[in-house]
């Protein structure tokens, strides 16, 4: 029992990845950093183009992260982390939405009234 538990532990690779995957991601990580880079330094498209493409790019870097570094997937393995990730998502999301909220209320109604 305890040789099977250490080989699993030494010899397997369960849900870690292989140099490969490291490679492939990070090959992605910094493809997905220089193109908004490259379009920021051309300026030649609108500013709002250029911040939906670095918005989009930087969504996609996030999910290369997860899946190539932090190795989350669809697994048995990962699924508790891959929820305790959804709940930290939904906690930021109540966050700023709220923080968001006060904000504006605020602002709406501590302004001086203008004539």
């Amino acid at each position: 029992m305890a040789q099977q538990h250490a080989t699993a532990a030494h010899g397997e690779s369960h849900g870690h990845s292989s140099v490969k995957s490291y490679v492939i991601g990070f090959v992605l990580a910094v493809i997905l950093t220089v193109i908004p880079f490259k379009i920021v330094m051309d300026g030649t498209m609108d500013r709002g183009t250029i911040l939906w493409i670095i918005l989009g790019m930087a969504v996609v870097q996030i999910v290369v992260h997860l899946k190539y570094f932090l190795h989350m997937d669809g697994s048995k393995g990962q699924r508790w982390n891959v929820m305790a990730f959804l709940f930290t998502l939904l906690i930021l999301f109540i966050v700023l939405a709220g923080s968001l909220w006060i904000m504006h209320n605020m602002n709406a109604n501590m302004m001086p009234m203008m004539k």
